[in-house]
């Protein structure tokens, strides 16, 4: 795919773009609005972003070795458990992104400004935190008083001119304070997805807080103040008039302003990491990759051995049937051991390689083991699905099921689409699971890696009834989103 059609594509989607588990060395997306793209477990070695818009994009898990992000906008992008080798985040918008488990390149700019400023941290510190802290308690307290005050007077105040004056200062100022940190509460994280620059997000809350400002404030006026302030100006000296509305409006402001600032600090992830920090991250990212690496299931060395000793058997008696059956492990060891890194392929890549394990293992026993691999609709083995999900289910029936009987085993693969799900059933007439099975280390391989890739849209099931069966089923909506656009090496 070329850079043209991929920006066509956007435009068709909405500027939403999904390319998980993809391969996009050296692609070109300079300039590109990637927002809440979803480029988790791609290959992006050398990718060109300089200048793409990446705001709140997801590259979890994918290889960035020499990735150019020069002025590109990071906000709030997860770039965790990421190969930073060499990238080049020059000039790069970083707010908010996470970078946990992460490389660090020698390109990344070091970090010049201290941790983020929160209402907290300037709370503990001494002199300027102490003065603050003083000056926010004093306005609280007169606010609290003043509430007492004025209830105080409305309650003992014999003109009821006077009281419904005091009760409309009350409600104006009660509701002006609830508009204001709603308002500001409400626009927070509109203004940081949509406006890059801090004092432009301050322009634009002040000048919805002065609009609101009016709008409140007449409007109450209009419902409660006015009839008492028109027959207190009839009176003789009038009533006594106070500061100019934009005194009051200052107050507004500043509140305002205030509360974007403690909310936009609050949504502030990223902090200064030294490089002890940095070296233990990529530990535990080096750990968590190994274990990821457990997860996907390879052959077991038993199978290994079980082959070797069958073909050896078969030399002298059956040397063509010796020769097919190196052929076939030749070919399996191929598939499992040539695709390093990679954590999807088609379902018609893992049936061909279910179908090549139980041809192997059905030399080893003989007319005692038939198999059948079914797919219901053709246009399932399109669909790209974790590797290695299918063989583990296979060894466990031939381990536990086929091996145990003396007389004809049998093992049926059916995949099928049903209410909405993809299901993946292994079917062997072994004996039946036991109440208290867990399933061993292959089933919950298979278990972790469904909840990793996709959540609690996925299951594993052991069933006796109507069949012994394990039933894999994954919502079909989330096998074809997560693979909705895989883009070929430009190379091709």
């Amino acid at each position: 795919m070329t850079r043209e059609q991929l920006i066509g594509t956007i435009g068709k989607n909405g500027k939403r773009l999904n390319m998980r588990a993809s391969d996009l060395s050296d692609f070109d997306f300079s300039g590109i609005d990637l927002t809440q793209a979803d480029l988790r477990f791609s290959n992006l070695t050398r990718a060109n972003f300089r200048g793409a818009v990446l705001r709140q994009a997801n590259l979890s898990f994918s290889e960035l070795s020499g990735a150019d992000f020069t002025d590109a906008d990071l906000y709030e992008a997860n770039l965790n458990f990421c190969g930073l080798q060499d990238v080049n985040l020059t000039g790069a918008n970083v707010e908010g992104a996470t970078f946990n488990f992460a490389g660090r390149s020698k390109y990344m700019p070091k970090p010049t400004k201290a941790e983020p400023i929160t209402l907290t941290k300037v709370l503990q510190k001494p002199g300027w935190g102490t003065l603050i802290g003083a000056l926010l308690g004093a306005l609280l307290i007169y606010g609290c008083n003043a509430i007492v005050y004025f209830t105080h007077l409305i309650s003992s105040a014999k003109d009821p001119l006077v009281a419904g004056l005091y009760r409309f200062l009350i409600i104006q100022n009660m509701a002006d304070g609830i508009v204001v940190f709603l308002l500001t509460w409400s626009l927070s994280s509109w203004l940081a997805r949509r406006v890059p620059a801090v004092w432009q997000r301050h322009l634009i809350i002040s000048l919805c807080i002065l609009c609101s400002f009016f709008v409140v404030n007449l409007s109450i006026y209009a419902l409660v103040g006015r009839p008492y302030l028109v027959e207190l100006a009839k009176r003789p000296g009038g009533y006594e008039k106070t500061a100019s509305w934009y005194v009051y409006v200052m107050g507004d402001l500043l509140i305002a302003n205030f509360f974007l600032y403690v909310l936009q600090q609050g949504r502030q992830l990223t902090r200064k990491l030294s490089e002890q920090e940095f070296q233990l991250l990529n530990l535990e990212k080096l750990k968590t990759r190994a274990e990821l690496d457990a997860l996907q299931a390879k052959i077991n060395p038993h199978f290994l051995y079980n082959a070797l000793n069958s073909i050896a058997s078969l030399v002298h008696d059956d040397p063509d049937k010796a020769e097919e059956m190196t052929l076939l492990l030749s070919k399996l060891f191929r598939y499992s051991t040539g695709r390093t890194g990679e954590l999807f392929a088609t379902l018609a890549d893992e049936l061909e390689m279910v179908k090549t394990y139980l041809q192997v293992e059905q030399v080893r026993f003989g007319n005692r083991l038939t198999f059948s691999v079914e797919v219901a609709d053709p246009t399932l083995n399109e669909l790209k699905l974790p590797q290695f999900l299918l063989q583990p289910i296979v060894e466990n029936a031939i381990k536990h099921g086929i091996a145990k009987r003396a007389d004809m085993g049998r093992i049926d693969v059916r995949i099928y689409e049903k209410e909405g799900e993809l299901h993946l059933c292994v079917h062997d007439n072994g004996p039946a699971f036991p109440d208290d099975m867990d399933g061993g280390y292959g089933l919950r391989s298979i278990q972790d890696k469904l909840k990793l890739l996709y959540g609690e849209d996925a299951r594993v099931e052991l069933q006796n009834w109507p069949l012994k069966q394990v039933l894999i089923s994954i919502l079909m909506s989330k096998v074809r989103s997560d693979h909705s656009l895989v883009i070929p090496d430009t190379d091709a």
